[in-house]
């Protein structure tokens, strides 16, 4: 049986870190399978979706946590986001030519997104600011743009390993650690402080791809193999569930914005059709239909 997918939050108490390990495996099987993506581009999907797991962790509220890379390679757009609750999703975007025409050369997440930015953005209701952080990509790795960010933006020191591997019997599987300083004692410095740090990157660099994805090793097995000399501990761990938020009740939003000629030209040849990006569920609307929805809209007059 395959174990849930999950995020395991845990403190490493004698460095005092915070950290989160997460396991994908079903729900990121089905993200990748609906839409049927290249190896290079399903890769880089599901280590952002693992990131964005690690990070939604720190969640404090209800809300949406979104993670989007946006580069001008043959990888153009990288979107995923999850909720307070777990419901994750996540969709690329790709030039087939491009990549193609990279071949071996696209061994690498800078190798295949280009130059672009990375945006993290925090959305709790209506009610509420919205926040957005944005900085362009630095380094190599997808791990790499996350430390550019926390360096220029967070000023915390954080840290994240990640993996994602795909197998004919399993299927897509993917799982990472990711450690940060506790918020105060993230400005203190010292010998102490700071080979507790060094002590406990060394230990998070020698977990394998195979340990940070293989469902035979549990999560708090792999935790205790790593830190156990650093007395950690962990806390009820948060299910992930692959769901899409879409509905015919949103979609029918943006049909009510529609003019005549919109209409016309989306129903030229039928139905209008709308697929979501994220789940590729269709929803197909006849002309009649949109504008009974527009009429529905307008407000009454009284008398």
């Amino acid at each position: 049986m395959t174990a849930p997918d999950h995020v395991q939050p845990f403190q490493l108490d004698r460095p005092n870190l915070r950290g989160r390990f997460v396991r994908l495996s079903g729900g990121l099987d089905s993200i990748i399978a609906r839409h049927k993506y290249p190896e290079p581009v399903a890769t880089l999907l599901a280590e952002t979706l693992t990131l964005a797991a690690l990070l939604s962790g720190m969640l404090k509220f209800e809300g949406i946590f979104t993670l989007q890379i946006k580069g001008d390679g043959a990888v153009t757009t990288l979107v995923t986001d999850i909720t307070t609750s777990g419901a994750m999703r996540a969709y690329a975007q790709f030039d087939e030519e491009k990549l193609t025409a990279l071949g071996s050369k696209a061994s690498n997440a800078r190798g295949l997104l280009g130059d672009g930015h990375i945006a993290f953005t925090v959305d709790q209701g209506a009610n509420s600011e919205r926040y957005q952080g944005l900085v362009e990509l630095q380094g190599e790795t997808m791990p790499d743009f996350i430390h550019h960010y926390f360096r220029q933006s967070e000023q915390i020191e954080t840290a994240f390993v990640i993996a994602a591997t795909n197998t004919p019997i399993i299927g897509w599987q993917a799982g990472g650690i990711m450690l940060q300083r506790l918020p105060e004692l993230a400005t203190q410095v010292g010998t102490d402080v700071e080979d507790g740090w060094r002590r406990a990157m060394m230990l998070m660099s020698t977990a394998t791809p195979q340990e940070l994805t293989s469902p035979a090793l549990t999560p708090n097995d792999l935790l205790y193999r790593l830190f156990h000399e650093e007395d950690v501990r962990v806390f009820p761990p948060h299910d992930m569930v692959d769901r899409c938020r879409c509905s015919r009740e949103r979609v029918e939003g943006v049909m009510k914005a529609l003019t005549d000629e919109d209409i016309k030209d989306l129903t030229e040849n039928g139905p209008a059709e709308v697929r979501c990006e994220f789940c590729s569920r269709v929803y197909l609307f006849k002309a009649e239909e949109i504008v009974k929805l527009r009429a529905e809209d307008v407000p009454k007059t009284l008398h």
